[in-house]
């Protein structure tokens, strides 16, 4: 493969990752200005080696960047190594748990990863359980970042699932969440426990992840404005290192 191949493959690679759903060939064509014969090698050669899937609608999927051995890491070791450094710190200075929100294919919270702190009695999580993003303070800050319509059909499917969601009052708590930039949630739904989230954007401005630090609803309440500072700083530490991302050209 020539000099240019290896930089098209690269740049094909970097754009599907930072897409949100399956993208069609045309879409690659017009967003890279790629010759259509040319993205079509690409993508073939590419779903081929396992880094991108094709559904059965045409639209091209990435499954794992380069370097990233599990086929269904969805690209998210990009952003985990990047941000790694601001979550370690937060639960450094807050003595709690951290985490890296999410949000899965049917818009449930999936945790990336867990950083546990020093101390002995220590807030846990199962992470492989995807959470109801109402219920939590990762997903509340996802949800914030959704458009006003993709908001309210969100909150009117899971009234339809959920007899105790109310829909107006879903969609002003989000709304609030979305002025104050943070979410603090005292109520957890896992008994005793309570959590503070912060957005994670990328250069482009669109909201990638949340960095929620959780633990005992008793410690968390008795330093939430530090515990808050702390979780509000990181977030925009984790955002500047995500910019550094380059944005794309079209």
């Amino acid at each position: 493969m020539s000099g240019r191949g290896a930089e098209r493959i690269l740049e094909v690679i970097e754009w599907l990752a930072r897409q949100p759903a399956g993208r069609t060939l045309t879409d690659v064509v017009a967003n890279l200005s790629l010759p259509k014969s040319s993205a079509l090698m690409l993508l073939r050669t590419l779903v081929e080696a396992g880094y991108v899937r094709r559904d059965e609608a045409g639209l091209y999927h990435i499954r794992r960047l380069p370097g990233e051995a599990s086929a269904d890491s969805r690209a998210w070791g990009t952003v985990l190594r990047l941000v790694d450094a601001s979550l370690r710190e937060a639960v450094r200075l807050t003595d709690e748990t951290g985490f890296i929100g999410v949000f899965d294919d049917v818009q449930q919270v999936r945790y990336l990863n867990k950083v546990l702190p020093a101390r002995e009695i220590r807030y846990d999580r199962d992470i492989s359980v995807a959470r109801i993003a109402a219920h939590v303070a990762t997903g509340q800050v996802l949800l914030a970042g959704l458009t006003d319509a993709a908001l309210s059909a969100y909150c009117a499917d899971l009234a339809r699932e959920r007899d105790d969601v109310d829909i107006n009052e879903l969609i002003a708590q989000i709304k609030t969440v979305r002025i104050d930039g943070y979410s603090l949630n005292l109520q957890g739904r896992v008994e005793g426990a309570a959590g503070i989230a912060a957005p994670i954007f990328d250069r482009n401005g669109n909201m990638v992840a949340a960095l929620n630090i959780a633990g005992p609803r008793e410690r968390i309440a008795a330093r939430q404005d530090e515990i808050l500072s702390v979780v509000i700083k990181a977030g925009q530490q984790a955002s500047a290192a995500l910019s550094e991302i380059r944005r794309e050209s079209r």
